[in-house]
């Protein structure tokens, strides 16, 4: 290929100069392995699901077959154990293999509650996380429902025996929500195909009665006219004191149970969503602030994050009529949380059996807090208190972008990439002190004191890796007041020194990255760029490498390239803006800067004093190849 067909090929993938109002969308900064390390250990067998559970000072990882205990710090990080190998060995069956499908603390804290399929049947047991040894629960003996891998579960020590709930998704009789333990219930059949994303505890209200869980799913919709859309997302409320109804009417089965459509989209943009992918929650003081994310897609590719509090769920299920209901309400309104539901009169009974629905949505009044065309699979959300939340999205190459929300708004602080290759998440765990149990098994998050934890860890795992991500790690922003601030990380401020661990005292300003409070703060950088001399053979091409820190700044080359008559081509490529003197002579002789340009602060980020090499010969097709390379790199898709 000719070189100016080449350029034209390479310069069509790329807009000069980079313009700051193009990459709304885009990570400000991009971390790999040369900018942050990621302690990784390797897995024994390809997985094809992975299950995460916060331990202290490990991490448990439970894969297809195996329960893996990590320690990151440890010189012998990795404890690997066949859960039910001993059921195995005592089995007369010849293919005896328990496909491990939950994994939970117990309210024991030197135990895991787990659980493994073979197919036919579910078997739980207790693990002592010393010896990994399973004993089976005495309080869940009785599980003959196959638990697939995929779906919600829940372990809540409630009153005065831990309850165990599991979805089952489908068509079949037995779809819908389970709980077992001391007093089994499970769902009336809803007659329509059913997929669980998620389920919720409400959080500990002022009387417990009122306790109540609700299961994110979506619905698939009865007309296949192919005229509206195929599935319909839902939220379903149970009450956690409901024990089925009398022998007559929904013995063993919800007496409270209540569905309602969620709401996801941007009416005046015609943007609607309606595949829920995934549902997390951020726990507040107030059970009625706890606040549930969930990610969407569409039929176009597109994402979107919509958020409900706990308290306007409620609200739906408390007032909103019923559909298909023109009569008076039945006392006490179907849904209600009793002490015994067994004692409830027969009318509020058959209504619940009709699969009630309310007539009023969930977040209809709601836009999304983000719609973006990133396909992002995996979602967490930390909240760092009075500084906003932290989103934390896995996309499907492997990569992570690590979103702030602030003010109703999303701001993409970075692209973290932990794998050199593309690789595909399984499962993700943010490391808390404050990590609440009730929301497993998707993954919580949670408060932090006014001080950020150092220690704040991101796990991801892929089919054979477990990867540890540093949350805090602030020294990627450089040295510069300036810098630490425009990143708009919560977790980061300046000191008066550095770039570190954010505290009262750090200056910062996540809202908006300001970079004029380093100065009223006399906290400005004095840094100096020295410049480099550099002596190029005559006729020969050149190109000056300039680091492009930020995706968010405009960045360009001060020299008098286009006044002499001598054609300077720039490049933008990932990590590097690129000057390219295309012929030396002596008319480009001369000193040439790279300054960037972000929010109004500008900083040199290079300098060169090009100078004509007139007695040095044989180095041009030696610079000219190096250049080829380098761009040939720049244009082979990652």
């Amino acid at each position: 290929m000719y070189p100016h067909l080449l350029f034209g090929v390479f310069l069509a993938h790329f807009i000069f100069p980079m313009e700051a109002s193009a990459h709304i969308h885009r990570p400000r900064v991009t971390l790999t392995e040369k900018d942050v390390k990621f302690p990784r250990v390797f897995l024994k067998e390809s997985n094809t699901h992975m299950k995460f559970l916060q331990g202290h000072n490990t991490v448990y990882a439970a894969g297809n077959t195996q329960v893996y205990q990590t320690d990151f710090y440890s010189p012998h990080p990795q404890r690997q154990s066949f859960v039910f190998r001993e059921e195995c060995i005592h089995s007369t069956s010849t293919d005896c293999q328990y496909n491990i499908t939950v994994l939970h603390k117990s309210k024991n804290a030197n135990q895991l509650f787990l659980c493994g399929t073979n197919g036919e049947h579910t078997l739980c047991c207790n693990v002592e996380s010393t010896d990994f040894k399973c004993t089976r629960s005495k309080d869940f003996r009785k599980i003959d429902q196959h638990i697939n891998e995929n779906e919600p579960t829940l372990l809540i020590d409630h009153s005065e025996a831990e309850e165990f709930y599991a979805t089952q998704s489908g068509s079949e009789i037995t779809a819908g929500i389970r709980r077992f333990g001391k007093n089994q219930v499970w769902s009336e059949n809803s007659g329509t195909e059913q997929k669980y994303i998620g389920l919720v505890a409400s959080g500990k209200r002022e009387e417990s009665l009122q306790d109540r869980l609700y299961a994110f799913y979506i619905e698939k919709n009865r007309d296949q006219s192919g005229k509206s859309d195929t599935w319909f997302p839902r939220v379903a409320q149970i009450c956690m004191a409901d024990r089925g109804g009398p022998k007559t009417v929904l013995q063993f089965k919800w007496t409270s149970k209540l569905s309602a459509r969620l709401f996801c989209g941007d009416p005046e943009r015609k943007l609607y969503f309606t595949d829920l992918v995934e549902v997390t929650t951020v726990v507040a003081d107030r059970w009625q602030d706890t606040r549930v994310y969930t990610l969407f897609k569409n039929a176009w590719g597109t994402r979107a994050v919509c958020v409900y509090s706990m308290g306007d769920i409620n609200h739906v299920f408390k007032t909103s009529n019923f559909q298909g209901i023109t009569e008076p309400i039945p006392k006490p309104r179907p849904g209600e949380c009793v002490a015994d539901s067994t004692l409830l009169p027969t009318e509020v009974l058959m209504k619940v059996k009709t699969n009630l629905e309310m007539e009023e949505w969930v977040g209809n009044n709601n836009r999304p807090l983000w719609v973006t065309h990133h396909h992002y699979n995996h979602i967490i959300v930390d909240s760092v208190q009075g500084k906003g939340n932290v989103l934390l999205l896995s996309l499907e190459n492997g990569r992570i972008h690590k979103v702030l929300e602030s003010n109703g708004q999303a701001f993409i602080i970075a692209e973290i990439q932990p794998f050199n290759n593309k690789a595909s998440i399984l499962s993700m765990l943010l490391n808390s002190s404050t990590v609440s149990q009730e929301t497993q098994p998707t993954p919580t998050h949670l408060q932090c004191d006014s001080t950020v934890a150092a220690s704040k860890k991101l796990y991801v795992g892929t089919s054979r890796e477990l990867v540890q991500i540093d949350l805090v790690s602030c020294m990627q922003y450089k040295d510069r007041c300036e810098d630490c601030v425009q990143a708009r990380d919560p977790y980061c401020g300046w000191d008066g020194h550095q770039c570190t661990t954010a505290t009262n005292n750090t200056i910062q300003d996540v809202d908006n990255g300001n970079h004029t409070i380093c100065k009223s703060n006399q906290a400005t950088s004095s840094k100096v760029v020295s410049s480099n001399l550099v002596r190029v053979p005559q006729s020969s091409k050149y190109f000056l490498q300039c680091p492009a820190r930020s995706n968010h700044a405009e960045y360009n080359w001060g020299h008098r390239c286009n006044n002499t008559g001598t054609i300077c081509t720039f490049i933008e490529s990932e990590h590097q803006y690129v000057l390219l003197i295309e012929k030396m002579e002596t008319e480009q002789e001369g000193t040439y800067t790279c300054v960037s340009e972000e929010g109004g602060y500008t900083k040199t980020l290079a300098m060169f004093t090009v100078k004509l090499d007139s007695g040095a010969t044989g180095l041009a097709s030696y610079y000219t190849a190096w250049f080829w390379v380098v761009l040939t790199l720049v244009l082979v898709p990652l």
